[in-house]
């Protein structure tokens, strides 16, 4: 009965926080090196309200975390939002300085193809504004800007233990974060533009 009783409560405020309809829930995918960084981030960004882990551009279906790699998958986080808090045009700020847009072998520690930087642009609106947030690193930086902007494939969800790994994990997660040296670089990369959008 108590089961029952907080299950009913819980579908309650579900659907008092949830979006009217799904037009108005954003979707974002964006690939910036291992992804329990990336939806960590993006889970630190107000308005966005889910992030799910899991891999993209692979040549057979249903990659998992052996299999991606040699598939050509790039790991990646479907990011929701609530586009009347948040904008696509501010995540992919976010994003960029979030990550080395510099680096064509992977981010920080993590090297090989699925650890590349990519925008999926789910749609040509997406697309153009990826291009602009693109050019826009590119300027500030002063640098050659690698990320790819593709058109979005299937996205596979991984494994349910890579999904808010850093809640499940927070010794492990924060110990492989600080020894890839992923903060420090994007410091150093973005200086005082560097995590833009994540709350402090």
């Amino acid at each position: 009965m108590i089961r029952l009783l907080l299950s009913s409560a819980l579908m309650t405020c579900a659907l008092a926080t949830a979006p009217a309809n799904a037009e108005e829930t954003g979707v974002a995918v964006f690939a910036g090196g291992c992804f329990w960084c990336v939806e960590s981030d993006f889970d630190h960004v107000k308005g966005v309200t889910e992030t799910i882990s899991g891999y993209i551009g692979g040549a057979a279906d249903n990659p998992t975390y052996t299999s991606h790699v040699a598939n050509g998958d790039r790991e990646a986080v479907e990011i929701r939002y609530d586009p009347a808090v948040v904008t696509y045009a501010d995540l992919l700020k976010t994003f960029f300085r979030t990550v080395n847009p510099t680096d064509d072998g992977g981010q920080f520690c993590d090297r090989g193809h699925s650890y590349t930087t990519a925008v999926y642009a789910l749609n040509d609106e997406q697309a153009t504004q990826a291009e602009a947030a693109k050019a826009e690193a590119e300027k500030l930086l002063g640098k050659n800007v690698v990320t790819a902007i593709e058109p979005a494939a299937t996205f596979w969800p991984a494994e349910d233990y890579h999904q808010y790994f850093y809640t499940k994990s927070p010794v492990r997660y924060n110990y492989y974060r600080r020894a890839c040296g992923r903060d420090s670089e994007v410091k150093s990369l973005w200086g005082e533009e560097a995590n833009f959008g994540l709350a402090k």
